[in-house]
């Protein structure tokens, strides 16, 4: 095995920085020598990856949004693949980001780069089609969550549960009291008051949806409860300044304005400080849940790219807390039905019941300890034994057997839900 092996990466997002910067650092440790270079974000550029283009450039969801941005994303695709197969790494990583990267590592594995592929797609949610192209570009499949090895099995693809990294990144102990009396310090908030989070999404093409939206969900809140705070962290300056257009285009005055603490790179500190949260669906909700803050979930798209995906997801839940506990822990409310009625009773509702937040905390606790593997060890350990034996046959797993609490359910049903998934009413979490 080359000492200093070269290791090319994609890392389409926020979320994926955040996942590819701790794998990067856990390499390091084994691999002092090692080189990354790719598409990346600030985290990993931190960690001293190499980015010829940022991952923003890739950080764009829905089939709608997917179609304005594709010239350009395609482009980046075609010279990253022309420059990859000039320089040869001695593997490639695809840290999440499918839609861009399966393609891309087909074609790289096809001309003998080693593949590797970390964040299982959700294949157990929706387009289940895709199998046949994972298992074309991945040569391995590092999976976040304990049930998806067993598909990756069964479908000859040669997978590793490693755990979670955002469960290893948040202590046990950071929703704790003493944690929100911390962070409430940390960001000025109000210690007495109730505090809400805003987590409208990373992506500008959330935020054109969501900003709004949410902005008058507070807005209807602190009608209704007037000591109401609200914290609303961003993962970039762009999509605070987004965020900052749609409330002045919604008319939020001066006196309004002084209810929102807006902070930069600091979500888990927002969602420590608070008491319940809004937030979009994806990764935020999962973060949200290992903190152990009730949430209730909202998701909005273009029109034609959410007729689309209704029709090929199978779960009955679209937020990663209610799919991996199987049931409705937490309210969701999506595309029509996330208006800020809706959303602003339900948040209202959490708030009034202090035993069912208690309870669902209950619930994301011991979530939280099923997805505990020390996860950048794990992938660490899995790409140095990749890299030591690069075609190593189907069945070798390249880390051994996690030690597992047991998770708060089995595999997630893959049989198809109904056309019209049930929702609970507004605020009615099942905990």
């Amino acid at each position: 095995m080359n000492s200093a092996p070269r290791l090319a990466m994609v890392a389409g997002e926020a979320s994926g920085d955040l996942l590819a910067a701790h794998v990067m650092a856990a390499i390091r440790q084994r691999l002092p020598a090692a080189r990354f270079m790719g598409i990346g974000g600030p985290r990993m550029q931190a960690e001293g990856f190499d980015a010829w283009w940022p991952s923003e450039k890739l950080a764009v969801r829905g089939y709608v949004e997917v179609l304005r941005h594709y010239p350009e994303i395609t482009s980046i695709r075609r010279k990253l693949a022309q420059r990859l197969l000039v320089e040869k790494p001695d593997m490639f990583i695809g840290v999440d980001a499918p839609d861009f990267n399966l393609d891309l590592e087909i074609r790289l594995r096809e001309a003998g780069i080693a593949t590797c592929h970390y964040v299982s797609p959700s294949i157990w949610a929706w387009r289940g089609e895709r199998m046949d192209k994972i298992r074309r570009a991945a040569g391995h499949m590092l999976c976040l969550f304990p049930f998806e090895q067993d598909l990756y099995e069964k479908a000859q693809v040669p997978a590793s549960y490693v755990g979670h990294p955002l469960a290893d990144m948040i202590g046990l102990d950071a929703g704790s009291d003493a944690a929100r009396v911390a962070a409430r310090a940390t960001l000025g908030l109000p210690q007495n008051a109730p505090v809400v989070a805003l987590l409208p999404g990373s992506r500008e093409s959330e935020l054109r949806y969501l900003s709004a939206r949410f902005g008058r969900t507070a807005m209807l809140m602190a009608t209704a409860r007037p000591q109401l705070h609200f914290v609303v962290p961003f993962a970039s300056l762009e999509t605070e300044v987004q965020w900052r257009a749609a409330q002045t285009a919604a008319g939020l005055d001066a006196a309004q304005a002084a209810r929102f603490t807006l902070v930069q790179r600091a979500s888990h500190t927002a969602l420590a400080a608070c008491d319940v949260a809004l937030v979009a669906s994806g990764t935020a909700t999962l973060e949200t849940a290992l903190l152990r803050r009730p949430m209730v979930i909202a998701y909005n798209m273009a029109p034609l790219s959410w007729a689309m995906m209704r029709r090929m997801k199978y779960q009955h839940w679209v937020g990663l807390p209610n799919i991996l506990c199987g049931e409705f822990v937490v309210p969701e409310f999506l595309q029509d039905e996330a208006d800020p009625e809706n959303l602003a009773q339900a948040l209202l509702n959490l708030l009034d019941d202090r035993s069912l937040r208690t309870r669902i905390a209950g619930r994301f606790d011991a979530l939280h300890r099923s997805l505990r593997q020390d996860s950048a060890a794990r992938a660490a350990d899995a790409v140095e034994r990749l890299l030591r034996a690069p075609h190593a046959g189907p069945s070798a797993d390249p880390v051994p057997p996690p030690q597992t609490v047991p998770p708060t359910q089995t595999v997630p049903p893959t049989h198809p839900a109904p056309s019209t998934p049930p929702q609970p009413p507004a605020g009615q979490g099942q905990a």
